[in-house]
């Protein structure tokens, strides 16, 4: 029996595997899978790509050869905000869908921390804050208020973005995507700024087979493989950035 973090022993079980039905073997990067898969379900050959889950908040477009980062957490991503608030104020896993829920009822605006340091956002001074505020405030008006503050900081940078590059659309994908109130702030703000407006189907905005397929066949299909012996030296990068990865399918 294996034993280890899943990821080696995944990477352990499709060397074996490869190389015993002598097949190529394909590394791709997960950033890069959630961006192509959101581009094939929405249609969308250039866009800006705000990129938000419970591991990774950046904001990416592509430019020569790759797809370069404009802004980025510089801590906590929104994902992880939301989870660990949740979790503190005693709601069950997953906490943004609960978090959503309880923001529609919420009536008044909490004052909390907006933190933008040129196109990096940072939220940890935001969760210490809005944890604090649950000894004296009511849930609703927490989460109501938690979602503005932390969504506009998405929106804000995105815009900029948006303007620097010159795309013609936004393209919203990851896990924190399937947030309406979300998607109607940057669906606003691409409206006001002339701009194209793009978010796939839940199923393909959480972690889904479906991106590391599509992404591995593109890659596949420009000859970005390994074989043979070079495939025992294929290996997990944990710490790859998204803008690490030359896009040689583009």
């Amino acid at each position: 029996m294996l034993k280890g973090p899943c990821l080696r022993n995944t990477a352990v079980a499709a060397r074996t595997l490869a190389l015993i039905a002598k097949v190529p073997l394909i590394g791709v990067n997960h950033c890069v899978a959630h961006i192509e898969i959101g581009r094939l379900a929405s249609n969308v050959e250039d866009a800006v790509t705000l990129y938000v889950s419970g591991g990774n908040t950046i904001v990416a477009a592509y430019s020569e050869g790759r797809y370069r980062v404009f802004g980025e957490t510089l801590d906590i991503p929104v994902g992880n905000l939301l989870d660990a608030f949740a979790r503190t104020a005693g709601l069950q896993h997953p906490g943004g869908p609960k978090i959503e829920s309880l923001a529609r009822k919420g009536r008044q605006f909490i004052e909390l921390p907006y933190t933008v340091k040129g196109m990096d956002l940072s939220y940890s001074g935001l969760l210490t804050a809005v944890t604090i505020k649950l000894q004296e405030n009511r849930l609703e008006d927490l989460c109501f208020s938690l979602q503005e503050v932390a969504f506009s900081m998405l929106t804000e940078v995105t815009e900029r973005a948006l303007a620097h590059t010159e795309k013609p659309a936004v393209l919203l994908t990851g896990g924190v995507a399937a947030n309406k109130r979300l998607q109607e702030m940057c669906r606003i703000m691409c409206e006001e700024r002339g701009a194209k407006f793009f978010v796939p189907s839940n199923e393909f905005l959480q972690d889904n087979a479906a991106m590391i397929a599509f992404l591995g066949e593109i890659m596949f299909k420009k000859g970005i493989f390994v074989k043979g012996k070079n495939i025992e030296k294929l290996d997990i990068k944990p710490r790859e950035r998204t803008d690490d990865v030359v896009v040689r399918w583009k």
